[in-house]
């Protein structure tokens, strides 16, 4: 019910009028005609009922001029709820046409100028035409009572005893209404007089107290009445049990929210809090961004829980940081390409030396996104040793399609949580690198470099950060990427992802699967030169502060540092040796000292020292059984001897050098094969049991595996037995069978640069690796000859000349 505050200050300030009607009064109201002429003042916020006292504030210059004119008369109008509380000036059509009669009791000038007048309703009536509209509304009226027949049974009875008793209990329960109302309550007598009293004070809209005004069954509306009771009380009981239920001690946490609260509302009066300023910001950086439906309605039911949030609670900062990402990422932002491929070409040219393979993929790739422009973007994996330019090249990439450059380094990843975050439930939560490096970017199509790919770990208790690649490279999934602490889609369809890696053997093969491989193997020496002087000779001046002119470098210069100095497929170790000769110049220059500018292959030795490595050499031939071979490993293509040694005994077979079960299997298939062929070699079956065999790769230290070296460790055994030359200047590689079938092997490119190296001049392999050879560029393979076999006998015809060596063992 509503605060009876009002009407107990009236009475106590002027005892002229008494706000209870008495059972004489109701009789003589009853009694009373209702005049066919009203002057109508529309009330905005309240409804009167008969009988019941209220005061009401008037501030129209039509209300006023109406009051003080009836005021001066008969003290009679006529009063009607409007419809709609809004409407400054309402029009016939804006008003109930069901009212009230009213007595004007006095009118009050409060202190802050308005005017009160006191009202008390009479009898109720409708409004059958308007008959004038200025100065205020005056219109044709008839009385409403349809019936003034009072129920007098006992239903009744108990209708006006329970809406007496649980006004009481209302009054009794609410704080804000005085006392004094209970007395009031048990004062009145009449049954209409105390349906009308409870009804206007009702804690209900005014819609529903104008239904209770029209209603003319007595009874029904007492039912009614009873029944809005009835669950205010209700209202009222249940709050008390939530208030009985939450109230604890004030403890330090309630103490500083209210000096908080507080704070907050100094601050508010001094222009606004510090949190208010923080919300406003977020809805402003919002309203900029160009986010789908789900995600807007995601970040307003964010925003709205950050509203309810008390600024002090440990959930605001995560909360409020949570908003934060979500303003700060590129939704729907992009970057436009650089469409024009001369332009792209000539970067990518200036950038990187060689590489024709990767470059005419890319510009593969410009050409079709610029036919067809809502094209998936590629996922690259460029796969090669150390040192060859798989990083610079992404950058280089970027460049070229004028694109944002992330790089993201793999290595070591051992945890899912990294890639795709943790939920923001846990203490210290972040989002996954992938969503923060696209924030930093502020751009939802960069060029993403997912280094060192190869280097991911794998599954285990923190989970399997390979899998959670899966979704990342997958074109098909990644336009809805989930991140744990964004919780919502991220469409990473448009991001160019380039992974790295050294080798393909530890990618797990679905990971392969989704990604294009592009091989990058290692430099030629005259590319290494051509890099040195266009590239890495200038950076490291640059770096070093000195000029062009004070330090040059001589192509033979170059070679002995590539060839003496260095041994790598890239050309990183290169450029540290570089800059360690150019530094031995900027001492002289900084000291000004006399030096020579010019850097000569034989100051290398002062500078850096005596030649770290040999030269790849092709062995002399005049010893039997020793067969040049050619390897692959991590940093590039490897030469490497075969020598077998025989010596008197039981026929044993002994292998050394640190080799791996596959090339211990080589081995014994090679020692087989010729123990079965023997015939064609003119070798005795009878040796075999005569001599033992050992086999041996250098470099015993270094671990070796494999199967490519079975034709060369077949071709040193054939050579031992039958104390035959090798023929000079030559190198193979290639699987054998126990059938003597040569099938191909890997690391073709990489093996032939080895080969180059070492100034070999004939190559037998497999006739199946002919394929590698010819998508092999023209400069790698100038000046060797390449010798196609299909089976172990060709192998031996061309690589064991019919000469023996010098003081051949006899063996027999």
């Amino acid at each position: 019910m509503k605060d009876f505050l009002t009407l107990t200050d009236i009475m106590d300030a002027d005892t002229e009028f008494f706000p209870l009607l008495s059972s004489e009064d109701e009789e003589k109201m009853n009694a009373e005609e209702v005049p066919s002429q009203l002057p109508i003042l529309p009330l905005r916020n309240t409804v009167l009922f008969p009988g019941v006292v209220i005061p009401i504030t008037v501030g129209r210059d039509k209300s006023i001029k109406l009051i003080r004119e009836a005021y001066k008369g008969d003290k009679t109008i006529g009063v009607v709820a409007q419809k709609d509380a809004t409407i400054e000036d309402p029009e016939m059509e804006d008003l109930h046409r069901i009212g009230t009669v009213a007595r004007l009791i006095k009118i009050l000038q409060m202190p802050d100028g308005n005017t009160t007048a006191i009202i008390q309703g009479k009898k109720r009536f409708e409004i059958i035409e308007m008959t004038q509209k200025d100065p205020y509304f005056k219109a044709e009226v008839k009385g409403f009572e349809k019936t003034n027949v009072i129920p007098d049974n006992d239903v009744f009875k108990a209708l006006i005893s329970s809406v007496k008793d649980i006004a009481i209990q209302i009054i009794e329960k609410s704080p804000a209404i005085p006392s004094e109302s209970v007395f009031a309550i048990n004062n009145i007598e009449s049954a209409v007089f105390m349906v009308n009293f409870v009804s206007s004070n009702l804690n209900i809209d005014n819609d529903e107290k104008q239904k209770l005004l029209e209603m003319t069954d007595l009874e029904e509306k007492a039912r009614k009445v009873l029944e809005l009771l009835t669950k205010e009380l209700q209202m009222l009981d249940l709050k008390f049990d939530i208030q009985k239920k939450v109230k604890v001690d004030i403890d330090k946490q309630q103490r500083d929210f209210l000096l908080n609260q507080q704070l907050k509302t100094i601050q508010q009066e001094l222009g606004g809090g510090p949190h208010d300023n923080e919300i406003a910001e977020l809805k402003e950086r919002a309203a900029k961004k160009k986010w789908t439906e789900e995600i807007k309605e995601t970040f307003e039911n964010e925003l709205s829980k950050l509203q309810r949030m008390n600024p002090s609670a440990a959930e605001y900062s995560i909360q409020l940081n949570y908003l934060n990402l979500m303003v700060e990422l590129p939704w729907n932002e992009y970057t436009k390409d650089d469409l024009n491929l001369n332009h792209a070409q000539k970067v990518l040219d200036e950038d990187h030396y060689g590489l024709e393979k990767i470059k005419e993929r890319i510009i593969e790739y410009l050409a079709v996104l610029k036919l067809k422009n809502d094209m998936k973007a590629p996922i690259l994996c460029f796969v090669g040793p150390p040192g060859v330019g798989k990083t610079s090249l992404g950058k280089s990439i970027a460049r070229a399609l004028g694109r944002k450059y992330i790089r993201m380094s793999l290595g070591g990843v051992r945890d899912e949580a990294e890639l795709r975050g943790h939920r923001k439930t846990y203490i210290g939560a972040m989002p996954g690198r992938i969503i923060q490096n696209l924030k930093k970017v502020k751009s939802s199509n960069p060029l993403f470099m997912l280094d060192e790919v190869d280097k991911v770990s794998g599954s285990n208790f923190t989970g399997d950060p390979q899998a959670a690649l899966l979704e990342i490279l997958d074109p098909e999934q990644n336009n809805a990427f989930h991140d744990n602490y964004l919780e919502v889609d991220f469409d990473l369809s448009k991001v160019m992802f380039i992974a790295t890696a050294n080798t393909l053997s530890s990618v797990h093969p679905a990971l392969r699967d989704r990604m294009e491989i592009i091989n990058l193997t290692g430099y030629l020496l005259e590319e290494k030169i051509e890099i040195a002087k266009r590239h890495l000779i200038p950076k490291q001046l640059e770096e070093h502060g000195v000029k062009n002119e004070q330090v040059n470098f001589g192509k033979k210069a170059l070679e002995v540092i590539i060839e003496d100095y260095t041994r790598e497929a890239g050309v990183r170790l290169m450029e540290k040796q570089i800059a360690k000769v150019i530094r031995s110049r900027a001492k002289y220059i900084a000291q000004d000292e006399k030096y020579y500018r010019n850097i000569q292959p034989e100051d290398l030795n002062e500078i850096l020292g005596p030649p770290r490595y040999q030269k790849d050499r092709n062995i002399t031939n005049d010893i039997a059984g020793v067969v040049t071979g050619l390897a692959w490993t991590a940093v590039g293509g490897e030469i490497l001897f075969i020598e077998v040694s025989l010596s008197k005994g039981k026929g044993l077979l002994k292998l050394t050098g640190n080799l791996g079960d596959v090339m211990k299997e080589s081995a014994s298939i090679a020692y087989e094969y010729l123990k079965s062929h023997s015939h064609l070699l003119d070798i005795s079956p009878n040796v075999f049991g005569k001599w033992n065999v050992h086999l041996h790769v250098p470099e015993g230290a270094t671990p070796k595996d494999g199967p490519s070296a079975g034709i060369t460790m077949l071709t040193a055994l054939a050579s031992a037995f039958t104390q035959r030359k090798v023929r000079a200047n030559m190198a193979m590689t290639g699987e054998i069978t126990l059938r003597g079938k040569v099938t191909p092997v890997g690391g073709i490119k990489e093996k032939i640069l080895a080969a180059k190296r070492a100034k070999i001049k004939d190559i037998i392999i497999s006739k199946e690796n002919r394929k590698d050879i010819d998508d092999i560029k023209g400069d790698f393979i100038k000046g060797l000859n390449f010798v196609y076999v299909d089976n172990m006998m060709e192998v031996l015809d061309f690589a064991l000349l019919k000469e023996k060596v010098k003081e051949p063992v006899t063996i027999s």
